[in-house]
This record gives C-alpha cells, structure tokens and sequence, in this order.
C-alpha cells in the first residue's frame, strides 16, 4: 500500500494484514504516514537488506505489528533484529521471512530459519525482490518439509482463485496460513484496484 486514500478504501475490506514497502528502490516505497485503521488490521513493513536500527526505527514510527524481511537477511541477523525490537516494543512484533521460489528451490535452507521467524513467504523467483506479477507452480510446496505457517504469494490475481480455492483444498496447503496479494490488483504501482479485491475475496471465502 502506498496511497493514505487507497489503503482506506482497502481497508475496508477487513484484510488481515497491510504492507508497506519501506525499501527506497521500490515503485511502491512508502513515504507518508499510514492513517488510522481499524486494531483488526496488522500493518507490515516490509524491508530489503535494511539494517536493524532503520526497521526498529519505521516500526516504532509507525506502530507495526509486523516485519517482513525480502532480502538476504540471515538467521543471526534476524535473533539480533529480535534481540533489539525485545527492548524497544512492549509486544514482540511478528518476523515474515520471504523466499523466491523456483522450480529447484532447495526447502532445505528453511531449517537455518525454524526457530527466528514467526513465518515464511513463499514469493516467485523473479528480476526484483516481490512484486513480480507472475505465480511459481504451486506443486513444488508438496516438498515442504517444515510445519512452520506460510504466506503464499507471487502473481495472485482474481483469474487465480478458482485455482487457489483447488490448491487450498490439497496437502502442499496444509500450512498456509495467509494469501499475500499484490500486483496483480494494482491500478498502479501501490494503488490497488479495492473492487477487484472484493470480488477475489468473495470468490476465495465462497469456496471454502
């Protein structure tokens, strides 16, 4: 989300979760003040390669309750990013550790992770870190081997969800915890299009 109007409009449709993007890179790099939603909604940043001072920093400023980390953040940089927020925040904050997935991804990299983040994100391999516009094969998520809860992204769109509501129905989804929808839904870089959203979700709750 990037636009205070825009994260209003889809806020309205009570998601769990909104992102916010505070990697300067980004066409959807945040640099406003998200307005006041509803306690329901958990805000998330979402950092690149960021130091731990500037993520403790946006969180304090803006009152995340979660952080989504999409780059090559290591495990021992994550228990420090911990360590830190412990002292800082009243309540732990939520850690979402992203993944590109390809059709080789090796699932045995997520051990190193198990026990320093709340979440995984399953994102497609592509050219930049998220936002790629386009889903990996959903089957290769048999292989997974943790019982950690996951966040499936990458290239969601509403011409996705008669497949979703099958994939959710399957084992590979037994862990997934939570759909991450971006640019697929998008009027424009960090503008999201909020009655093509209503209809995917009513699409996605009417099946299931």
């Amino acid at each position: 989300m990037k636009h205070p109007e825009n994260i209003l409009e889809v806020a309205a449709l009570q998601p769990d979760y909104l992102g916010f993007i505070f990697y300067e890179k980004s066409s959807r790099f945040f640099n406003d003040l998200i307005p006041k939603l509803p306690k329901s909604i958990k805000k998330v940043g979402v950092f690149v390669n960021a130091s731990v001072e500037h993520i403790v920093e946006k969180a304090n400023i803006h009152e995340l309750q979660a952080i989504q980390l999409h780059g090559n953040e290591t495990p021992e940089f994550i228990k420090e990013l911990v360590a830190q927020m412990e002292r800082f925040f009243e309540q732990s904050l939520t850690i979402i550790k992203a993944f590109s997935i390809g059709d080789d991804f090796d699932f045995s990299v997520l051990q190193h992770f198990e026990d320093c983040c709340n979440y995984y994100l399953f994102d497609t391999k592509g050219k930049l870190p998220g936002g790629n516009g386009y889903a990996f094969s959903w089957t290769i998520l048999n292989n997974y081997p943790s019982t950690k809860p996951y966040f499936l992204s990458g290239g969601i769109g509403l011409e996705e969800a008669e497949l979703l509501n099958v994939f959710l129905k399957t084992e590979a989804a037994a862990y997934c915890y939570a759909i991450d929808l971006n640019s697929k839904f998008e009027i424009e870089a960090g503008r999201k299009d909020s009655k093509t959203l209503g209809v995917f979700k009513n699409k996605l709750i009417g099946s299931n």
